[in-house]
Formats: C-alpha cells, sequence, structure tokens
C-alpha cells in the first residue's frame, strides 16, 4: 500500500523539476495537486465506506431479531465508521505528501492524529447510546441508572484521550504524564468534585436499590413529587404530577431524607388515613327507645341487640340503678357510629378487607374528638383511591346526623 501511495503522490514533484520551474515552485505546486488528489480520494473513499458499512448495517438491523443493531443505526455508528477510515488514509499519506515540508508534516500530522482520536471517542459514545437504549428496553435493567455508568465510562475515557492528545501535542511519555498529573490530582478532584459526589452516590443508590426509574418519589427540600425518568452521574430527573420537572443532585438521594413510595404500590392496597372532628358536647348515652329507633339501621342492628343483651345482664347481676343513664354499663351515639363506620368499611368493595381497617378515636382535641379511618384502598391509582376515600367520607358526612352527633367546625360571623 505505501508503494501505492507513492506512485500516486510522488509522480507531481519529479515532473515539475523536469520542467525547470525551480525546486521551490515545483514543490508547492506538487503540494496543492497532491492535496487536490488527496481529497478527491479521501471523499470517494468515505462514499464508498459508507455505502458498504451502512446498507450493511440496515441489512444486518432488517435480518436479525436482535434490536440493538437496530438501535446501532438510529444512533448513525455506521456513518461516524465512515469518516474514521479516510482520515485514517489521510493519516498515512501526509507524510508522503508534506516530506518537503516536515515543520508543516508535524504539524498536520498531531491534528490528523487528534481528529482520529476524538472521532474514536464519538464512535464509542454511539455504542454505548444503543447499549443503553437497548438495556433500557429490557424489564431486568429499565430501572437501573444506565445512564450513570456510561458517563463514568466516557468519562474515563476522555481523560485517556486527553492524555493521548497531550502527549501528541507536545511529544511528552506516558510516564511524565501521569507524574503531572498526580501533581494536580488535588485541582481535579475539585473541579470534578460533583462528578465524583455524584458517582459514589449513583453506585450507592443502585446497589442499595434505593430509588429506580419509574419510582414515584417525594423529595420536599427540592419540590419533587412525582415519577423519576432518569438517573444520571450527577442529576436525577422527576416528572411531578403537574408536568414539570425538577432536577435533584443525586448525591442529596444519600445524604437527604426523601419519601419513595414505591413500597406502597408493590403492595396490596394504598393507605386511608384521615380523620374527622366531633364536638365533644354531642356526644352522649343512648336510652332504650333510642336503641330501638337504631336497629332500624341494618349493619348495626344485629350488634344492638347483642351488645345491649351483654348491658342488661351485667346491670342486672349488679343490681345497678338504671334511673340515671350514667349508672352501670351505657352504650353511647359514639361508640355506636364508630361500630357502624367499622361495619360500613368491611362490605365497602373499594377497601382491601385482608390489611388493617379501623375506625379509631384519637386523643382530643381544643377543636373536638378526632375519629379515624385507617384502612387500605383496594386500587392503588390516584383518580381511583381519591375516589373511594371521597365516597367513604361522603357517607360518614351524611350518616352521622342520624346518631345524632355534631363535627366541628369554625363558623365566622361574617354574613355575605
Amino acid at each position: 500500500m505505501y508503494k501505492s501511495v507513492e506512485i500516486i503522490f510522488g509522480w507531481c514533484y519529479p515532473l515539475l523539476k523536469k520542467l525547470d520551474l525551480g525546486e521551490t515552485i515545483a514543490a508547492y505546486f506538487s503540494l496543492v495537486v497532491n492535496i487536490f488528489i488527496l481529497v478527491i480520494l479521501s471523499y470517494v473513499i468515505y462514499l464508498i465506506f459508507r455505502f458498504v458499512l451502512v446498507r450493511t448495517m440496515n441489512l444486518l438491523a432488517y435480518k436479525t431479531k436482535t434490536k440493538f443493531d437496530d438501535l446501532l443505526v438510529s444512533n448513525k455508528t455506521a456513518k461516524y465508521i465512515a469518516h474514521l477510515i479516510p482520515l485514517l488514509f489521510i493519516y498515512k499519506c501526509a507524510p508522503i505528501i508534506l516530506k518537503n515540508f516536515v515543520y508543516w508534516e508535524s504539524i498536520f500530522g498531531k491534528l490528523v492524529g487528534i481528529y482520529i482520536v476524538l472521532l474514536c471517542l464519538w464512535i464509542i459514545k454511539t455504542i454505548f447510546h444503543a447499549l443503553r437504549d437497548h438495556l433500557k428496553q429490557n424489564p431486568t435493567f429499565s430501572d437501573k441508572p444506565i445512564d450513570s455508568y456510561i458517563q463514568v465510562i466516557m468519562i474515563v475515557l476522555w481523560f485517556c484521550a486527553f492524555f493521548l492528545i497531550i502527549s501528541r501535542i507536545f511529544d511528552i511519555s506516558t510516564g511524565t504524564m501521569l507524574g503531572t498529573f498526580g501533581a494536580i490530582s488535588a485541582i481535579i478532584i475539585l473541579i470534578f468534585r460533583d462528578t465524583i459526589l455524584g458517582f459514589v452516590a449513583s453506585v450507592q443508590v443502585s446497589l442499595n436499590d434505593m430509588v429506580r426509574i419509574g419510582d414515584w418519589i417525594t423529595f420536599d427540600k427540592f419540590g419533587a413529587d412525582g415519577d423519576v425518568i432518569e438517573i444520571n452521574l450527577a442529576t436525577v430527573k422527576v416528572r411531578n404530577f403537574d408536568n414539570t420537572t425538577t432536577t435533584i443532585p443525586t448525591y442529596s438521594l444519600i445524604s437527604d431524607s426523601f419519601r419513595n413510595w414505591r413500597g406502597m404500590l408493590n403492595s396490596d392496597g394504598r393507605r386511608i388515613k384521615r380523620h374527622i372532628l366531633i364536638k365533644a358536647n354531642s356526644i352522649r348515652f343512648l336510652d332504650k327507645n333510642e336503641l330501638q329507633e337504631l336497629k332500624k339501621i341494618q349493619l348495626v342492628s344485629s350488634y344492638i341487640d347483642i351488645r345491649q343483651n351483654e348491658i342488661d345482664k351485667y346491670n342486672n347481676n349488679h343490681q345497678i340503678d338504671k334511673s340515671l343513664l350514667i349508672n352501670g354499663r351505657n352504650i353511647t351515639n359514639f361508640g355506636l357510629f364508630r361500630k357502624y363506620i367499622t361495619q360500613y368499611l368491611h362490605q365497602y368493595p373499594g377497601i382491601n378487607k385482608d390489611m388493617i381497617l379501623l375506625c379509631r378515636q384519637l386523643q382530643p382535641t381544643s377543636n373536638g374528638i378526632p375519629l379515624e379511618i385507617y384502612a387500605f384502598s383496594n386500587d392503588k391509582r390516584f383518580e381511583n383511591y381519591e375516589y373511594i376515600m371521597a365516597d367513604i367520607f361522603d357517607h360518614i358526612f351524611a350518616s352521622i346526623k342520624y346518631f345524632d352527633l355534631e363535627i366541628y367546625e369554625i363558623l365566622s360571623d361574617t354574613k355575605i
């Protein structure tokens, strides 16, 4: 090949010398001609290899079942490789074309070498991008921070390329470069502090399975409340429920507290934990006439019979004076209402009966006595969950008057 290149580019200078144009004029004129020939040949080589490589890659992508080669096509890997081949041709031909211009040969050779290194990095980058897209299509890796790992590899490769370029430009040995790098490592660590912290954080996040792509997280410090759409070396992107995007430093995931809702989404239900405030002065004992009237409520009818029999038996055995309701054991409207709500939740179709189900009384407050519903909906989707919870409390608000209870609310004296 070397002899063929000499034949292609070596004929012009001897021919011009025979025409007695002078060595300088012959050298410059032959340089122009050879550069023109080099450009034409390089472009032809590029067109040929681009046609061959692109067609071959497209054919393989069409014939094979794997999607990886399709992603190589979409990332234009073959086209970048086609650019590399004429560059190598130019790099080999430069010493022959510029043999009479030693100074320019050195500079041109270094520039072409730098361009080849950068182009090789770009080709590797397209391959990694295709690999990233391929792994994200695999359910096993779809929730892993693939971007972080690829970015780390690319940073290492960029450092290697940087060493090659510097050693090529200044003709410095690799050992000298490594020694210099060790001397300035403190400055480099300071400059790339966030990148290093992000890398450490992304590794810990992945190993500890703290966050996956697709997880719903709440990070109050950054105002993030939504689904994780991307985990990079330095940042985590969250698409909030209002369709805005919040960018969180990756290191914050291990240095600050946040809430990951994955456990809830993977469980059998979504928790309902909400209370209403009952006026304390509306709670009272129920007499037999009132209990008889409340037996018409089907969900507590049998409970009233059973409970009343137990209470009457106890009071009779202990000779309790029932001329006052406060004496002995009694049923209160609040307790009966709690039982009614518990029974209502047990028969409500939107509640998971295999998980905790409570209607409980909390610590009294200055605003009333909290009555809390603690249960789990069997539908975890946001809109359905909200509907289930609203439907339950609609029923509570509407039914509370049947038990002669009142909900606490602050009344305004302002007249409209």
